[in-house]
């Protein structure tokens, strides 16, 4: 069993730990988080800072799920210590840390990985397997909800300059890795983005190729879901909520799939590979081609 780290106990960290309890790879070792109330009740050792975890070492890899601005500082150090990482998507809030954090892992030979947990979504995955070895002639990606109800206390998920951006930023790669996950890698073509009176992007449209991502923050309820056209004009649908009738609950069974693949990354090593630049890069492209409805 290797021994895992997290840093950050906020909304998401809490399918880390359920899904830990039923991994075959890897045992609770260490927490880490600013604040003091969080680090209690895990059993494990809890520290304020991330780099006090690290250099009481016992770790065999590290989970960031820390907020968006600091996964570049978290990781850099991690992957400095010469530890696998896996971090919450986005990779990074900038193009340019998501690409010093790739060269990092590289010359240190240890694996980053971005946690994209829709991808293992139990329906997504039963419309791969229907689609098989068909023509996808066009997809779309619906990434629908009220964010407020859905990051409890962490609330810095609605500050731009935290969160690297608004719904392009923070939900936007998830939708994108579902694209990459069907079609391979594509390129925008357009995008149209709607802010609020903060500055924060709300709701958005990315044209890419043979794809299309529709995201928005201020919807009345949630929507998550996939259509596929193929190449006979025959349309196939999944909806990564259908079978879960809690509240998130699907993200119990995604993640313990993000920590099944993140143990195979963790073998892997330097020879992992990803689509965590993929996403930034087209989230940084659509920032600088923003233009408005």
């Amino acid at each position: 069993m290797m021994r895992l780290g997290i840093v950050g106990l906020g909304v998401i960290s809490r399918f880390y730990l359920t899904a830990l309890e039923r991994s075959p790879d890897f045992t609770l070792a260490a927490v880490c988080d600013r604040d003091p109330a969080a680090l209690t009740g895990h059993g494990v050792p809890g520290y304020l800072d991330h780099r006090e975890l690290l250099a009481a070492g016992g770790l065999d890899a590290v989970v960031v799920t820390a907020p968006n601005d600091v996964h570049a500082i978290v990781c850099r150090d991690v992957l400095e210590a010469g530890l696998p990482v896996c971090v919450e998507k986005p990779l990074a809030t900038t193009l340019a840390d998501g690409r010093d954090l790739v060269g990092l892992a590289a010359r240190k030979r240890v694996a980053l990985f971005t946690a994209f947990h829709r991808r293992y979504n139990s329906n997504v995955l039963a419309l791969r397997d229907e689609i098989g070895d068909a023509t996808i002639e066009s997809m779309t990606v619906r990434y629908l909800e009220q964010i407020e109800e859905h990051v409890g206390h962490d609330r810095w998920y609605l500050d731009a300059a935290r969160c690297g951006g608004g719904c392009v930023a923070d939900n936007g790669p998830n939708a994108l890795d579902l694209v990459r996950l069907f079609l391979g890698p594509v390129a925008l073509r357009g995008v149209r983005i709607d802010r609020d009176d903060t500055g924060v992007d709300r709701q958005a449209v990315l044209a890419l190729d043979r794809a299309t991502v529709e995201l928005d923050w201020s919807f009345a309820g949630e929507v998550k879901d996939v259509e596929v056209r193929l190449g006979d004009g025959s349309v196939l649908h999944a909806d990564m909520l259908a079978g879960y009738r809690e509240f998130k609950e699907s993200l119990r069974h995604e993640y313990e799939g993000v920590l099944r693949e993140f143990a195979e990354a963790v073998r892997s090593g330097a020879a992992w590979s990803d689509g965590g630049l993929a996403a930034l890069s087209i989230v940084d492209e659509a920032y600088r081609r923003e233009t408005h409805a």
